[in-house]
Formats: structure tokens, sequence, C-alpha cells
């Protein structure tokens, strides 16, 4: 299908720079960004579908890198159907799995998680709800687990693995299965901060997480509670890992972390993500407020928030989506001001602490919505030409 964007306001291409697009106007074609340039280029009759923006932003789809996914549409955790379906209302095209912990009865033999993370993994390759991509199938490390399971592993597919919630003993039993995994090319990512089930570990603090060295430090700010200042400096000061900060976490330690991370020139490694659902609830928005928050506060800046949810989480797990370039997935958000707000523009509206309204989700050049049913109505429509296709059975 070939899909065309104009009339562009205020972009953001996903870099922590916040670039804009160098234009106001995107072509897609089968699913992929093939032109950005000027509006005044575009032959509006060439194309199926033309999205008028009406001088609406357009930000990178967000990717959401802690979801509790389990199967399909559904949390066990809040036995709630369509949740991953809202949270694309949320402005959120891509979720990660936090491991398929949440699974009621799940197993915690080696043979047992190997078989939960490639059958997630498989359930989700091709079923998409609301069109959004879930990057299911992250094996729980637990001990037995060894190099040739994790290879077995990669060459079924999966490509994470979650440590925190296995059968472990000491914090540093987790050393030799997160080398083992990384070195079979998995993305490891490791609970942080106290424990948040009966049964695991107490606390995951600095000094465990530098030795366990994992790609990602899972809810770095605590889920839900947080580690101390000390420790958090220390991660920042002496680790590589990305830092995800999530809704669902401690604000104030997220605030701490964000000056930790400017004053040591280490935000490329902050992620925005929500750690839903949980006992928090479903929360479609949880990206958006957290950002705002972030930014209102003073944390980061609205460019550094829209790449920590996506450019950055992108590299961080090796996605082609989160940026707005020729040959990458389209996969965006139209965003405006919501209605009343203070700001002007989208941006304005967040360094205001205000979610931005998003007028418009297309996920693999597919239009999805023209006006999401969560975020606050934005002050501008999109207007499009063209039929939009229904959504297909099954959620894809």
């Amino acid at each position: 299908m070939s899909l065309a964007i104009t009339s562009i306001g205020l972009s953001h291409v996903g870099d922590q720079a916040g670039t804009p697009l160098a234009g106001d106007a995107i072509v897609v074609d089968g699913g992929t960004i093939i032109w950005i340039g000027p509006s005044v280029e575009v032959d509006l009759d060439a194309h199926e579908i033309v999205v008028d923006a009406r001088g609406a932003g357009v930000v990178p789809g967000l990717i959401d890198t802690h979801v509790h996914s389990t199967f399909g549409d559904y949390t066990p955790r809040q036995q709630t159907v369509g949740f991953l379906e809202s949270y694309v209302h949320g402005g959120v095209t891509s979720a990660i799995s936090a491991s398929e912990v949440h699974v009621p009865g799940r197993p915690s033999d080696p043979e047992g998680v190997k078989a939960l993370a490639v059958a997630a993994q498989r359930a989700y390759r091709h079923y998409r709800p609301g069109g959004m991509k879930v990057y299911g199938g992250s094996v729980i490390l637990e001990p037995g687990l060894t190099y040739d399971d994790f290879a077995y592993l990669r060459e079924q597919g999966v490509f994470l693995a979650k440590g925190g919630f296995g059968a472990v003993t000491s914090a540093l039993d987790y050393v030799q299965l997160v080398a083992d995994a990384r070195r079979a090319g998995i993305i490891v990512t490791v609970h942080t901060g106290g424990g948040s089930i009966p049964g695991t570990l107490e606390r995951m603090d600095a000094e465990a997480l530098l030795k366990i060295n994992p790609h990602v430090s899972f809810h770095a700010n605590g889920g839900p509670t947080a580690m101390s200042a000390a420790d958090n400096e220390r991660l920042v000061r002496e680790g590589e890992m990305a830092l995800q900060l999530v809704m669902a976490g401690n604000l104030r330690s997220s605030l701490d972390m964000c000056r930790l991370a400017t004053e040591h020139d280490q935000l490329h490694r902050i992620l925005i993500a929500s750690d839903t659902p949980t006992g928090t609830g479903v929360v479609p928005l949880a990206l958006w407020h957290l950002a705002a928050e972030l930014v209102s506060l003073g944390g980061l800046t609205w460019q550094q928030a829209i790449a920590s949810m996506t450019g950055q989480a992108a590299d961080t797990f090796g996605l082609d989506s989160g940026r707005l370039e020729v040959g990458r997935p389209a996969d965006l958000l139209v965003l405006d001001a919501p209605l009343g707000s203070v700001g002007e523009t989208w941006a304005e509206a967040l360094e205001a602490g205000d979610v931005p309204g998003v007028c418009a989700a297309i996920t693999d050049g597919v239009v999805r919505f023209t006006k999401s049913r969560n975020t606050p109505s934005a002050r501008r429509s999109v207007s499009v030409t063209g039929v939009i296709p229904a959504p297909m059975a099954g959620g894809h």
C-alpha cells in the first residue's frame, strides 16, 4: 500500500538531538518509509491513502521496553482483555516482553522456561493487536540453564532473557547465566531494586548489577522500590548498561538518574518504559505520563524524552523501528497539543506537564486510527483521503 503524510509540523526523527525531518512530508510504500521531503513535491494522486497532518507533528511510534505480556492480548495480573490494543491508542507501536513471568503456573525448570519462551515468541510473531508489534519470549533465567540452552533459544528466534525471578540463592548466581546468554547473542535484562513478588531476591543493588553486567537495568528507578542514591550514582558512573526508567517506579529516583546521566554524559543510556500491567494496573498512557513528568520537572528535554522512547530503545534491543528515516518501518505517530493546554505544540505541552494528543497512529504503513480514545483530544484533527483498510481478523 502507498501512503503519503503531508503538512507535518514539529517533528523528531528519534535521535537524542531531536533532529527534525528534512521536509514536511513522508511517503510510505509496502510498510517502509521510501521518501522524506517537502509536501509540494508529493503527487497526491499517486497514493492510495493521503494523510494531511494539518500542521500537527510527527514522531516515531513509541517502544515500550517493559510490558508484562503473556499470551494474546490478555493480562492475568489485571484480568483484562485488549490491553495491548489499548496501548496502541496511547501511542505504543512496539512492546518488548519483560518475560512471561505472570503466566499462571509458569514453569521454573530449564526445559519449561525454554518452552515458555519459544511458545511466546512464536505466538506474537504474527499476532499484532491493534497493529502493535509485540516482541514476546524472554526466557526467565533459572539455575541449570547453560550456554547450549541459550544458543538453542537464539536459533529459535528468542533474543531476550530476564534475570531477577529465578530460583537463585544469591544475586551473583546470575553472573554465569548472564555471561552465557550474552555469549549466545541474547539481550539480557535484570530486575533492579527491591523484589516485587514473594520468593524472589529481596534486593538487586548496584554492586550486584555491575558484577552481573546485563544489557539493561530493568526499572532502574525501582520496580516497585528503588535503590539508594549512592547505588544510582554507582550505576551511572561505573556501568555501561541501559538505564530503564518506568512509570510504575519511583519518580524521585527517576529524576535523580536523569540528573546523574546529564552530569556524566550518559543520557544515551536512558530509556522510558511502563512496567505494566502489574499491581499498578493497565496504563495505556504510562510512557507519556512519565515523559511529561520528567520533561516538566527538568529531568530531560522533550527531545531526550522522545529519543528515550524511540531511537534509543530501538538501538538497545536491536530493532529496526524507532526512527523516521528512509528504509525504516513506517511506525509513527501524528501528535498535537491537547485541547486547553498552555503549550502551542505537542513539545510545549510536554514541557508544561501535559500528555500530547495522538491524532493518528500508523504501523507497517497502515493507518490504525485517526483519533486516540485514550490521549486527550488534540487541537487539530488529521484529514484522510482514501479508504483505510479495516482491521484484519485476529488482531493483525
